[in-house]
């Protein structure tokens, strides 16, 4: 799979390359990049504009792939290198189509001076109709340069819990467990809870027989968990321990017990914890019961 998408990346950078040079010398040839600057008073629709204005495209899509390809490498780093990668790949592909906006009506004769002149009171008006995107970029820079969560990181939002897909300047992309894909505006990110700042426990709650002579049972404990630990340090990456008794239920006395983990694996140490315990249990001959009702008749 990844030599295919290798593959795929080297097509495109190839191709990349190639519209880049053939553009730059039509663009020569046909003096785009010479004429592309003076202003008619009408616009100019002709053969060799429509040339000039396939180069000026191609060579802006060009340079676009050339740096996205690019900025491929920079998200096999670490993970704040991954946010720039993806922060840095959304402002170059705005930049490129109001670049080739730009230059595309220049080459058609269109004074852009004077449009930007005269867009002046409309910007101001469309403004207030635009606050939220405005608010989604201006929250992206404070996340971006706060550093509070970068590609890779598990967060909350409102409850979301996923693993960070993208940072863009509008957006982000959280994926949770199940593989749903949620978007978020930037300018909505509120109570967002960085689970990658630090540990996380995982927590097993499990019951014993009201016979179990608890006293003995805890002398064994220290050992079961220690061997818990060293058979799966890849999940268990600090103590595994005994929190004590959390609740006399019906059936049985519930012990819990808790291990900590990296937040990615928080739910599997646990569904471990679990499985784990069960086996040191069986092993120890201590009975783990199920619920029971007693009947009593006169």
């Amino acid at each position: 799979m990844k030599e295919k998408k290798s593959i795929k990346r080297l097509i495109v950078l190839a191709v990349a390359a190639g519209i880049f040079g053939i553009s730059m010398i039509i663009g020569f040839a046909s003096e785009t990049f010479e004429n592309n600057g003076g202003f008619g008073k009408s616009l100019r629709l002709s053969w060799p504009t429509f040339l000039n204005v396939l180069v000026a495209v191609s060579l802006l899509v060009a340079i676009n792939c050339l740096i996205q390809f690019l900025l491929e490498f920079l998200k096999k780093g670490s993970n704040r290198s991954k946010t720039m990668s993806t922060v840095i790949s959304s402002l170059v592909k705005y930049a490129v189509v109001i670049v080739g906006f730009c230059w595309v009506l220049r080459i058609m004769g269109v004074n852009i001076s004077t449009i930007v002149a005269s867009l002046g009171i409309a910007a101001l008006v469309l403004g207030f109709g635009a606050e939220s995107l405005i608010a989604d970029v201006v929250t992206g820079f404070f996340f971006l340069f706060e550093n509070q969560f970068n590609v890779g990181d598990i967060i909350e939002v409102d409850g979301f819990r996923g693993t960070v897909e993208s940072i863009e300047i509008r957006t982000i992309s959280i994926k949770d467990a199940g593989g749903n894909v949620k978007i978020i505006n930037n300018s909505k990110l509120i109570n967002v809870i960085n689970r990658s700042k630090q540990g996380s426990v995982a927590v097993s709650t499990i019951s014993v027989s009201y016979a179990t002579d608890l006293d003995e049972l805890e002398k064994k404990l220290p050992d079961m968990l220690e061997k818990i630990k060293e058979t799966h340090p890849e999940v268990f990456v600090g103590a595994v321990s005994y929190m004590g008794v959390e609740e006399l239920a019906d059936s049985g006395v519930v012990l819990k017990f808790k291990a900590e983990v990296s937040e990615a694996n928080i739910f599997a140490g646990r569904r471990l914890l679990n499985k784990e315990l069960k086996c040191a249990f069986d092993r120890a001959g201590i009975v783990i019961p199920f619920p029971q009702l007693d009947v009593h008749t006169k």
